[in-house]
């Protein structure tokens, strides 16, 4: 059996233990599918950890910057009390109109806004608009614009704020140095940016699973 498979095995048995697929999640990634949406969304055991993440945090207003197809931003916003927010930045229209459908179909469109615009444009109108401060941040957009996106997120969080920001190693290559891969950049740029703030505490998780070998940065505004 290949890394591969048993990863894959073992995430598989830890969805049907702890994080079964329910209707209107099932149903949001057969409309992503059916549309042809790139497999990028989380796994189960991810979008639960996502909605843990948000439960413990007691977050009443979240950011998503990346919607895709909603699946993530379903788990997320089912751990908002009824009045909480939940805004989703996705840049292409045809990811946000599945997003929404899917948000619709689960209940949570109430609750739930997806925004369709290049990130670096709709992050500013957040700020405009005076939105937030956020209580969690989620951060599953092009790698690229990493940098930027942490920026904006400090920008719109408070001191005790949580920061996730997925496919940070990129299956290894993010130890790299001398990588000409701009995902690979904007995402060692973004360690060197957390390492060198004092006013975020950060960490780095390596992950496997279903969809492969990557992990996430986890990050705390301290001030």
């Amino acid at each position: 059996m290949s890394d591969q498979q048993l990863w894959t095995d073992v995430d598989a048995y830890f969805t049907s233990a702890l994080a079964p697929p329910d209707e209107p999640l099932a149903a949001a990634l057969r409309a992503s599918d059916a549309a042809g949406l790139p497999h990028i969304n989380v796994s189960p055991p991810q979008g639960k950890l996502l909605h843990l993440l948000a439960r413990i945090q007691g977050a009443r207003r979240i950011l998503e910057i990346g919607t895709l197809g909603g699946y993530s931003t379903i788990w997320l916003a089912r751990a908002l009390p009824a009045d909480g927010r939940l805004i989703s930045l996705e840049y292409d229209p045809k990811h946000a109109e599945i997003a929404r459908a899917n948000l619709a179909h689960a209940g949570l469109d109430k609750i739930a806004e997806v925004r369709t615009g290049a990130a670096l444009d709709t992050l500013p109108q957040l700020a405009e608009e005076g939105q937030g401060p956020f209580d969690l941040v989620f951060v599953d957009a092009d790698k690229v614009n990493n940098p930027h996106y942490l920026e904006w997120s400090l920008r719109l969080t408070r001191p005790g704020s949580l920061i996730v920001v997925d496919n940070v190693v990129r299956g290894g290559a993010v130890v790299d140095p001398a990588s000409s891969d701009p995902s690979i950049r904007g995402t060692r740029r973004l360690i060197e940016l957390l390492a060198e703030n004092p006013k975020v505490s950060a960490t780095a998780v390596q992950t496997v699973g279903s969809k492969g070998y990557d992990g996430f940065v986890l990050a705390r505004v301290e001030e």
